[in-house]
């Protein structure tokens, strides 16, 4: 009997949830989903394919935002089949495994682009700190390096989340908050003890995200810093026009992901919907703004990629 107890519980199933009391106009709500998707891989991918192959965009600078594309990319891969699943199909069902390798690769791209950002922001501090020796300074090699070392913690410290979730009894209500699986959500699911998974879970968010945008602020402190000893004016404002981009960056990804996080912990029924809208703000905003923003302010990128586009239409012509 306790092993067909333990076999019901491994292969346990979690219903998703769209937005919960407009199941009758999901239909109508997937063309915004849709949309929002097909423009956000579009501009990622064109924003990777430019920096590609234009040789003068291997900067620092641009490699630092195809990263940061990547990830954005990933994260609209991970959370597209479930989310477009519920609204276009109304599929609400998913097995644990399935469940636990989506929360994986969710959590782990997250972190993965908090450290991006952070690396974004020491960007941005010695292009201004030290603009004579900037590309000796963030040369290819260490780029990589930390590219790699980002991808190592992301990935690393999501690892023991799906093990320890795979390892609980699922005896209470199997409906999700959201399309999409995450670990505080699946958690609360579970009838046997969580602190272990409660106090890992919060000890990660404080060391990443938490880490990550405490560094940032101070990395802004020492740019504003740097900035105000400048005596020209006209160069103060242009040496902080270039960090508009990764600002509007910043605060897209940090203010809906902390309230996320708070929301999870301390908010009631109450607040559902709000942490329901929040969710997809999180996970879809950024990867859909982020191309937009830094096409419009970067200069450069913006020439090139009108350069493409101009000469690929008079090709067809």
């Amino acid at each position: 009997m306790t092993a067909i107890n333990d076999t019901q519980f491994r292969s346990a199933v979690f219903l998703l949830t769209g937005i919960a009391g407009h199941e009758d106009i999901h239909i109508w709500l997937s063309i915004p989903f849709c949309l929002v998707y097909a423009i956000s891989i579009v501009g990622n991918s064109v924003i990777l394919f430019i920096i590609k192959t234009d040789s003068s965009l291997h900067e620092p600078m641009y490699i630092f935002l195809s990263m940061l594309a990547l990830t954005d990319l990933g994260l609209l891969i991970a959370t597209m089949p479930t989310i477009l699943g519920i609204f276009l199909f109304n599929s609400r069902e998913i097995s644990l495994h399935a469940c636990l390798a989506q929360l994986f690769f969710i959590h782990s791209l997250s972190k993965i682009e908090s450290s991006v950002l952070l690396l974004m922001a020491i960007d941005r501090f010695v292009a201004i700190s030290n603009p004579l020796k900037y590309t000796s300074i963030l040369t290819l090699p260490r780029i990589a390096i930390m590219g790699l070392v980002c991808v190592l913690r992301g990935v690393a410290v999501m690892v023991p989340l799906p093990i320890l979730l795979k390892q609980f009894q699922y005896c209470q209500s199997n409906v999700l908050s959201h399309s999409y699986c995450l670990h505080q959500d699946i958690m609360k699911l579970a009838c046997s003890d969580i602190t272990v998974n409660s106090i890992y879970g919060l000890c990660v968010k404080v060391f990443t995200v938490g880490l990550d945008s405490f560094l940032i602020f101070v990395s802004y402190v020492m740019i504003l810093k740097t900035v105000l000893s400048i005596a020209s004016r006209t160069e103060s404002l242009k040496a902080l026009n270039t960090c508009v981009s990764h600002l509007c960056a910043v605060l897209l990804f940090y203010t809906s992901d902390i309230g996320l996080t708070l929301l999870h912990r301390f908010g009631d029924s109450s607040s559902h919907l709000l942490q329901i809208l929040l969710g997809y703000i999180y996970f879809l905003i950024p990867p859909l703004i982020n191309p937009i923003v830094y096409s419009v302010k970067s200069k450069h990128l913006r020439g090139r990629i009108i350069k493409a586009f101009v000469k690929r239409g008079s090709v067809h012509c």
